[in-house]
Order: structure tokens, then C-alpha cells, then sequence
């Protein structure tokens, strides 16, 4: 298995008025080309198992560092994390690699991101693969004031709002942060059964507050995994990736004019101890994404490509291998 010390050095990319660090595996006439995107608060690093598993199968991956993550650019400007924007910072990564079209595959953020790639720029996408983020038809309703509606001021997302409150919270002991936020699915579930029942839903900072995990108690990463991401938000900080989550409302105005539909091949996979994203969200997705296969990867939580890597690998080479085999030779 891949660990840090044979990741791959990233190639610099200016694409969109930024400098984005993209790194890459596999052969470049590997066929229609994979761009990875990775959501919050993650890195390209996430999906070092995929990168590995698929290159070996024959394809070229492209895993980038997100805007405002780890050694691409963080502009200050909250307006600049809009959907819109960071769907541009794709498409000026394929124009500078010379590709055409690509398959793109995300998760969390990442996976809204490639759903919008699909509807804003289909000529570019040839597929899609999401990860525990379904597809959705637009909201009737500004979405930040719905979430205050149900889950009240402590909702995560609704917490995030405020610029400079989270990131104090995260940064404050980075490799805390990391290791409450990166728990496996049984982990965070037994977590969550154990919360004080007024606790209200995924108020991630309250819980992190109480958090008192054993530094050296079983996590998903292993401590040298667990230091890369500590290392590259001590250089980055939470705000970039936090300021994503601050263009809630301005993606719903500027989504206005999108079609729901996305008509490009698609694969769902879904995590089945997700707290955030259950699978339930992803019901009936079909009727806007009418060629889409959906995967339930058992006992994996909501990072589920590193907690159970070799099943989102096997279920990600199935699909490509009927929808995009790579060539042969």
C-alpha cells in the first residue's frame, strides 16, 4: 500500500488566476482521463489508494489539491470558493493538460463540484463517479436559512457561516482536529451514541470541544498519514476549505438557470455508517440522473475511499471497466 513517502510530488497548474498543485498517476494514454476532486477537509492525498489501484489498471489519474487547500492557491476573497469558480479551476487544469473530456470522480465536496461539472460544462465530462454526495434537484428555499429552520443555530454548516470563528476552533491543535474528524464509520457512530442527547445534529465544533480521544487510540490514519494532513493545514489553514461551505447561498442564486438533469454515465457510491450523507440521500436520484448505477460500500463511514479502499477501488474498476476500459497493450 502507498504511504506518504512514495506520494507523488505535485506539478503546478495556473488555471483560472490561481496555482493549483495537481498530482498525477498512471500513463497518459491511459484513456479517458480521471480528475479526482476532494472535498472537506481533505487533500489530493485522500485518495492515494485510488490513485495507486487505478493507475496499475491502466488509467490516468489527476488527484489536484482543491482551491484553498493544501499547496494550491487560498485567495481571501470569500466570493471566490462560488461553484461556479471552482468548476473553472477544472476546466483550466483539463485545457492546460490538453484534455478534452474526462471522467470526474468526487467526494463530499468534491463529489457537489463534479455534479455541477456535469451540468455547467457537459462537453467535458464524460462520466461521473460520486461519492457519498448524491445529485440533487435544486432546493425550493435558500438553503442556509432551511438548515437554521431545522437543526438550528450549532449545525455545522450553519456554524461555518461565520468567518474566523472555525477556523480558530480547528487550528487550535491540528493534529486533534484530525483525529476527531477522521474516525472511521463505527467509530463515529458509537461517538454519536454516546453524545449528550440535547446535542444538536452534527454540531461538529461542540463535539470536538468535548473530544478527549487517546492520541495513541486505533483511527483511520496511521500517524504518519494523520501528519500529512497536519502539516499541510498548518501551512494552509481552514479557511479556503471553509469558505466553500460561505457560498451556499450564492451557488443556490447562480444555479437558477441549471438543468437538473445530468445525462452522462454515472456511478453513486455510498457509504453505509455515513452520518453526514446517509444513503438515503441519494433516493431517488434516478429520476434526475437517469443512467446511474448506485454501490452501498458496507461498514464504511463518511471517508469511506480511505477507510475501505479496495471496495470503492473494486466497485470504481467494475464500473470503468463496462463504461471506459482503458486501452489495451
Amino acid at each position: 500500500m502507498t504511504d506518504r513517502f512514495d506520494w507523488p510530488q505535485p506539478r503546478f497548474v495556473q488555471t483560472n488566476a490561481i496555482r493549483m498543485a495537481v498530482f498525477e498517476t498512471g500513463a497518459e494514454h491511459g484513456g479517458v482521463p480521471l480528475v479526482f476532486c476532494h472535498g472537506w477537509p481533505e487533500l489530493a492525498f485522500s485518495w492515494r489508494r485510488q490513485l495507486e489501484d487505478l493507475a496499475a489498471r491502466g488509467y490516468r489519474c489527476l488527484a489536484p489539491d482543491m482551491r484553498g487547500y493544501g499547496r494550491t492557491d487560498c485567495p481571501d476573497d470569500i466570493s471566490s470558493y462560488a461553484a461556479a469558480t471552482l468548476c473553472a479551476d477544472l476546466i483550466g487544469l483539463l485545457d492546460a493538460e490538453g484534455i478534452d473530456k474526462a471522467i470526474f470522480v468526487g467526494h463530499d465536496w468534491g463529489g457537489l463540484i463534479v455534479w455541477e461539472m456535469a451540468r455547467r460544462w457537459p462537453d467535458c465530462v464524460a462520466g461521473v463517479i460520486g461519492i457519498c454526495t448524491p445529485h440533487r434537484k435544486r432546493l425550493p428555499f435558500e438553503p442556509i436559512a432551511g438548515m437554521r429552520a431545522r437543526w438550528g443555530e450549532d449545525f455545522y454548516i450553519v456554524y461555518f457561516q461565520q468567518p474566523g470563528q472555525a477556523e480558530a476552533l480547528f487550528e487550535a491543535d491540528l493534529d486533534k482536529t484530525f483525529r476527531f474528524l477522521q474516525r472511521t464509520g463505527p467509530q463515529t457512530r458509537a461517538a454519536a451514541a454516546a453524545a449528550p442527547k440535547d446535542q444538536p445534529f452534527l454540531a461538529l465544533q461542540l463535539a470536538l470541544q468535548a473530544f478527549d480521544g487517546d492520541p495513541a487510540a486505533p483511527t483511520m490514519l496511521s500517524a504518519a498519514e494523520r501528519q500529512v494532513y497536519v502539516d499541510a493545514y498548518a501551512h494552509s489553514g481552514f479557511e479556503g476549505g471553509l469558505n466553500w461551505y460561505r457560498n451556499f447561498t450564492r451557488n443556490w442564486y447562480d444555479s437558477a438557470h441549471l438543468p437538473d438533469i445530468v445525462h452522462q454515465p454515472a456511478l453513486m457510491l455510498l457509504a453505509e455508517l455515513d452520518a453526514a450523507l446517509p444513503p438515503s440521500a441519494a433516493d431517488g436520484m434516478e429520476e434526475i440522473v437517469p443512467n446511474l448505477e448506485k454501490r452501498l460500500i458496507a461498514n464504511a463511514g463518511h471517508w469511506v475511499q480511505q477507510e475501505q479502499p479496495e471496495a470503492v477501488n473494486a466497485a470504481i474498476a467494475d464500473w470503468l471497466a463496462r463504461h471506459f476500459p482503458p486501452p489495451k497493450g
